[in-house]
């Protein structure tokens, strides 16, 4: 985990309106936040999708510190799909045929895999 995930505010997305919406309310309140899609987004809305909403909505807000985690639930290939894109903090469940390998890749591109996905309004990650 980075420092700046552990000290942000956790913000499910399900689309472009959220994530504008929680990158607003860290402007307003100087508060980091990290964008979560929703769980298993990865697997119906793909990717792309979820890198184009992230990058969408830090062109609107781009002075908040923001991190962003694709939930790909058990879709190994997702999670595969996500790391050639460059996204590379992801949730995995533990059971994804070739967790490991997916981990490895990640952390050479100086992300992480989470088992589960961190509770939203918490701060930090489990």
């Amino acid at each position: 985990m980075n420092e700046r995930m552990t000290a942000s505010h956790i913000v499910i997305v399900h689309g472009l309106r959220d994530a504008v919406a929680a990158l607003a309310e860290a402007a307003a309140t100087g508060t980091p936040v990290t964008l979560l899609s929703a769980p298993g987004a990865a697997l119906y809305a793909g990717c792309g999708w979820w890198n184009a909403v992230v990058s969408e909505a830090r062109a609107v807000h781009p002075e908040v510190p923001c991190t962003n985690i694709l939930d790909c639930a058990d879709g190994t290939g997702a999670a595969l799909a996500a790391l050639r894109i460059g996204l590379s903090r992801l949730v995995l469940w533990p059971e994804a045929t070739g967790r490991d390998a997916v981990i490895a890749i990640a952390e050479s591109l100086g992300g992480f895999v989470l088992a589960a996905a961190p509770l939203p309004g918490s701060q930090g990650a489990p």
